[in-house]
């Protein structure tokens, strides 16, 4: 399995909208086991996006889907920035079978 753990900063106010964007452009992504968005509780702009791929390929084909693709274009504008990003190999785990 292939996994990222990474940090977005939205504008201010903003992270609502980009939380919802991002969400509507991650229904259906082959290979796709697990895609989380988290509040960061000390920073009222950050979200942590979870992600668990069965390759990394998948995912990088899912960069590609029409969804995606329009679900990128929309939450440009509201992104201030990127923090940490990690790339991991999950090992299992409750919903992951």
């Amino acid at each position: 399995m292939y996994g990222l753990i990474g940090k977005m900063i939205a504008k201010p106010g903003q992270r609502g909208a980009l939380v919802r964007l991002l969400l509507a452009g991650a229904q259906s992504m082959p290979g796709c086991r697990s895609f989380i968005i988290a509040a960061d509780p000390t920073d009222e702009n950050a979200i942590w996006i979870t992600e668990v791929w069965d390759t990394e390929a998948q995912h990088t084909a899912s960069l590609q889907l029409p969804e995606v693709q329009a679900a990128i274009r929309e939450a440009r504008p509201l992104i201030e920035g990127f923090g940490e990003r990690f790339i991991t190999a999950p090992l299992g785990g409750v919903g992951l079978g």
